[in-house]
C-alpha cells in the first residue's frame, strides 16, 4: 500500500505538516509536482486522515502530564470510552492488554488541574480503577 517514498513523505510531514511541497520536494530529492500529487493521493485514499497541531516546548514544559492506567467494569467499556471522550484534559486513550483495561494521557495546566481530572476519570460510571504515573520529562516524542 506505501512504498518508500510515500512513507518517507509521511515522515517527513510528521516533523512538520505545514512543510511546503517545494521543500519536501527538495528534501526528497523529488518534484514539486510528484510530492502535491502524493500527497492528494495519500489524502485521498484516507492515508492521511488530517492534520493537526503541535505546541511549542515552551509551552508544553509549562504542562503537566500523565499516563492513567484505567480498570473498567465488565461490559461497560463503550460508555466509559464515550465519557472519557467528552474530557478536554484527555490526549489520548489506548485500549491495552493485561491488568489494566485502558490507559489515559492525560494534560493540564498545572497540578491541581491534573489532579480534578484524574478525580473526575475515577467518577466516571464503569471504571473500577485507577493508577497515576506523573511525566517528569519527555526524551523524544514523534
Amino acid at each position: 500500500m506505501l512504498d518508500a517514498t510515500d512513507r518517507a513523505l509521511i515522515a517527513l510531514l510528521r516533523e512538520n505538516a505545514r512543510i511546503g511541497h517545494a521543500e519536501a520536494a527538495r528534501r526528497l530529492n523529488l518534484s514539486r509536482t510528484t510530492v502535491q500529487a502524493r500527497v492528494e493521493s495519500l489524502e485521498r485514499r484516507g492515508v492521511i486522515a488530517g492534520y493537526t497541531l503541535r505546541l511549542a516546548e515552551e509551552v508544553t514544559s509549562r504542562m503537566v502530564r500523565a499516563h492513567v492506567t484505567i480498570v473498567v467494569a465488565p461490559k461497560a467499556s463503550g460508555g466509559v470510552v464515550s465519557a472519557l471522550q467528552r474530557m478536554p484534559e484527555l490526549r489520548a486513550l489506548h485500549s491495552v492488554a493485561g491488568v489494566f483495561d485502558l490507559l489515559a494521557v492525560v494534560e493540564a495546566q498545572d497540578v491541581p488541574s491534573l489532579d480534578a481530572a484524574i478525580d473526575r476519570i475515577g467518577a466516571v460510571e464503569g471504571v473500577e480503577r485507577t493508577q497515576s504515573s506523573i511525566i517528569l520529562s519527555t526524551k523524544f516524542e514523534r
